[in-house]
């Protein structure tokens, strides 16, 4: 096995088991794939930078050691296994979430993690009220949900 190999095994590794958990009302999410700019990336830092006890998945264990590996996404698509391994993580962490969720997801688009991964989960999880601050049904109407 090359090195590449080996590292796409250990992150589906942590992505399936490292820890996602954090306090209610503390998920920031963001939606940059597809996008031409990561603008929503820097207004959730920016966000997080005045709430400090905010946490984007970035921030838990398991990205934390994804992004060590060097896994990091930017604004421009990643390797397609890559995503799906950021699609994993990011669907635990979804589900580990509770309370009022803030999103910076302006213009999401509807292949992003954010719509077909996220968004979903966060509906279904019952733990989950609301997205920015209104009803998370309501807020996902506007992404044709």
């Amino acid at each position: 096995m090359n090195n590449m190999q080996n590292i796409l095994e250990e992150a589906w590794q942590i992505a399936a088991n490292a820890d996602v958990s954090t306090p209610e009302n503390s998920v920031v999410l963001y939606s940059i794939s597809y996008q031409p700019t990561d603008i929503n990336k820097r207004k959730a830092l920016q966000y997080m930078q005045k709430n400090t006890n905010m946490y984007m998945l970035d921030n838990t264990e398991c990205g934390k050691r994804l992004i060590a590996l060097g896994l990091e996404t930017g604004n421009d698509v990643a390797a397609p296994e890559i995503m799906k391994i950021w699609a994993l993580a990011s669907r635990r962490f979804i589900l580990s979430a509770g309370g009022n969720i803030t999103a910076f997801v302006e213009n999401a688009d509807k292949r992003s993690t954010f719509v077909s991964v996220e968004l979903p989960l966060l509906l279904q999880n019952e733990r989950v009220k609301k997205i920015n601050g209104i009803d998370k049904f309501e807020f996902a109407k506007r992404f044709g949900f």
